[in-house]
């Protein structure tokens, strides 16, 4: 899956974060014994929803911006991660300046 604009880099030694504009829209644990698999940003629309489903918990320090962890226990089908992810990258591209939202859309 690649989204316009999107790098990737590993960052606190054992997440691997995704960015748009500089801004992470997804962090993913390294580290193979990690209970969480990945974090990333929800629609606050249907955060509540989200962590009430199993393998889903609001994400540690990040829950009050409306960001829940995927657990490796989660039964989610991988459209269903696949959506949550491009809902997490539109959700932060849509944040960024107009400039930066330009800079993405059209390189030179």
């Amino acid at each position: 899956m690649s989204f316009s604009g999107a790098t990737e880099e590993v960052q606190w030694e054992d997440h691997l974060l995704f960015k748009v504009g500089g801004k992470i829209f997804v962090i993913s644990a390294l580290d193979n014994t990690a209970e969480n698999m990945m974090s990333m940003k929800c629609d606050p629309e249907i955060f509540d929803e989200l962590v009430e489903s199993e393998g889903i918990v609001p994400a540690p320090y990040l829950a009050k911006a409306k960001w829940i962890a995927v657990k490796k226990n989660c039964r989610l089908k991988p459209a269903e991660l696949k959506a949550l992810i491009k809902t997490s990258y539109n959700l932060v591209f849509q944040k960024l300046p107009k400039r930066v939202k330009t800079e993405i859309q059209f390189p030179s």
